[in-house]
């Protein structure tokens, strides 16, 4: 059950549409043609993978610590 939660949080994650934009992005990209709207919203989601992907690093590095330390 452990190891299933996080997969599940992946997935909810992953499967949920994106909306990550500020109210001043929605406008811009809402008051642009359709085609630079999805470029605009593919270049917030790019911006915003490298925090979470040292955020998992992190929690992936203290999880693995605590593994080896509760073994001894």
């Amino acid at each position: 059950m452990r190891r299933l939660l996080p997969v599940a949080a992946l997935y909810a994650a992953l499967t949920l549409p994106a909306a990550a934009q500020c109210v001043m992005c929605y406008r811009t990209a809402h008051s642009q043609q359709s085609a630079r709207a999805r470029v605009l919203n593919a270049g917030i989601l790019i911006l915003g993978a490298p925090p979470f992907l040292i955020l998992a690093g992190f929690v992936a590095f203290v999880m693995h610590r605590n593994e080896r330390f509760r073994g001894e």
